[in-house]
């Protein structure tokens, strides 16, 4: 199979994924960051979680697997040996690779919050806006992702002019997001309406490359 194929195959893969799993994670009542809950609700929540949460967390690894993929078809595709969009391809590739590392850090502490809810929960509370400020502050590296892996495609038509916008609008608002980390931690964020939309259009975007990518 052609690394673009499967390139592409893993990039719908990591939004289903991404999709089934933010459902699952609502249904079995794991607090969203920014949800403006008080911390007793938090940590009972995070304490009644228990083992589903583990249960849950078996596929997750699957999620980095299919975005490290995903990102190196999509590397493969764009390296046309030009120094400028060479560069751009990489700085896409580098987002996508932190952000899996801050993602990883991110499921870890979630381990370490249920364990915490069960036995100690003075200690939830540094734990969760530990975890809630990895997550916000992680939009940046997604919005390099999306920016790099844009300007390199637009630069050599390799995605439309909508595409391009969809790549430019959806990592402006990340980076927005991001930056004003200080004021969506600790609370209900008037912000998280422009941090879900911006979720929607990484998904789109990567739905969007992927169909690119099977037409390589």
């Amino acid at each position: 199979m052609a690394i673009t194929t499967l390139a592409a195959m893993s990039g719908v893969g990591f939004v289903l994924m991404l999709i089934i799993l933010n459902c699952a994670y609502i249904r079995v009542g794991l607090p969203a960051p920014t949800s403006g809950q008080s911390m007793e609700t938090i940590a009972g929540s995070l304490a009644a979680i228990g083992g589903r949460l583990q249960r849950l967390s078996v596929v997750v690894p699957f999620a980095w697997v299919f975005t490290t993929v995903f990102a190196t078809g999509l590397l493969s595709t764009l390296w046309r040996g030009n120094m400028e969009t060479d560069a751009w391809a990489l700085v896409g590739f580098a987002g996508v690779l932190m952000q899996n590392v801050v993602f990883t850090a991110a499921e870890a502490l979630r381990f370490g919050m249920t364990s915490a809810a069960a036995h100690d929960r003075g200690s939830v509370v540094g734990l969760w806006r530990l975890t809630d400020v990895l997550i916000c502050f992680n939009q940046v590296f997604l919005a390099m992702a999306i920016l790099g892996f844009t300007v390199a495609g637009t630069s050599l038509g390799f995605i439309p002019a909508w595409h391009t916008w969809l790549g430019y609008l959806t990592a402006g608002l990340m980076i927005v997001f991001s930056s004003l980390t200080p004021y969506t931690v600790g609370g209900a964020s008037r912000f998280a309406l422009a941090g879900l939309i911006a979720a929607f259009g990484w998904g789109a975007w990567i739905v969007s490359c992927s169909i690119a990518l099977l037409g390589v």
